[in-house]
């Protein structure tokens, strides 16, 4: 997997220039207009969300090089090994993980320079660092089992734009308690809203407003729905995997 990203510097390099391109638009050309709840920096707000968006910009690649593995006859290919399929799996998981927090790192340089602090000391930011890569690795298996699911290149490339939207009705841009009754309902359960409100707590940036459970208690609830998406995810991908190799 790392000789993949080594052969397919693009791959990075968007990995990269997204959330960056994001903190222009979004921390500096609509900055001025947002106003956060209880005061303080947009950018602080904004910057926890675009890690975020880190984890989540996971799910679409791993999608399409699953099905694409699988449409190409890579499952044949494995089977005949001596290697286990969750092996395989789990090798393809951490080699994203090890990518992804590679991106991490100029990404917060960029928000350090853009105004973006860390208020709660290094040992709460470590913690939100590694939740977020945790997040990362948790849906890495998410997007492998519906690139599995899709088991087909073309299908997977349409429908990895879908996922978009898991993205954006968060809280990562905006609170969510500006948004209609159901929206809103949907936005404060999001994994992914519960993500961004965790770090923002242990950045110690401006706070996620929410009456919603997970929002009340962000840490817990990432951390929650974090083991429930692996315990789900993970056999559901083994299976899929292991079955579309015979």
């Amino acid at each position: 997997m790392l000789l993949h990203y080594r052969h397919a510097p693009g791959l990075v390099a968007a990995s990269l220039l997204v959330p960056m391109v994001m903190v222009v638009v979004f921390g500096y050309v609509f900055g001025s207009a947002m106003n956060v709840p209880g005061g303080g920096s947009y950018r602080e707000y904004l910057m926890p969300g675009l890690f975020a968006m880190v984890a989540v910009n996971g799910i679409m690649p791993t999608m399409v090089g699953a099905a694409r593995d699988l449409d190409r006859g890579a499952a044949d290919r494995i089977r005949s090994l001596p290697v286990s399929r969750a092996g395989v799996l789990l090798g393809t998981a951490l080699a994203d993980l090890l990518v992804s927090a590679v991106v991490l790192v100029p990404l917060a340089a960029i928000g350090l320079l853009s105004g973006w602090r860390i208020h709660r000391g290094a040992g709460p930011a470590l913690a939100a660092f590694g939740l977020l890569l945790l997040f990362r690795f948790v849906l890495t298996w998410l997007g492998t089992c519906l690139g599995l699911a899709a088991g087909r290149e073309e299908l997977a490339s349409q429908l990895a734009v879908l996922t978009f939207p898991f993205a954006m009705v968060t809280n990562i841009f905006v609170p969510a308690e500006g948004m209609p009754g159901w929206l809103r309902t949907v936005a404060e359960w999001n994994p992914v809203s519960a993500l961004v409100a965790a770090c923002r707590e242990l950045f110690g940036n401006p706070a996620t407003v929410g009456r919603a459970w997970p929002l009340e208690h962000p840490v817990t609830a990432a951390l929650g729905w974090s083991a429930l998406l692996l315990l789900v995810c993970v056999p559901l991908a083994v299976r899929g995997y292991t079955r579309h190799g015979r």
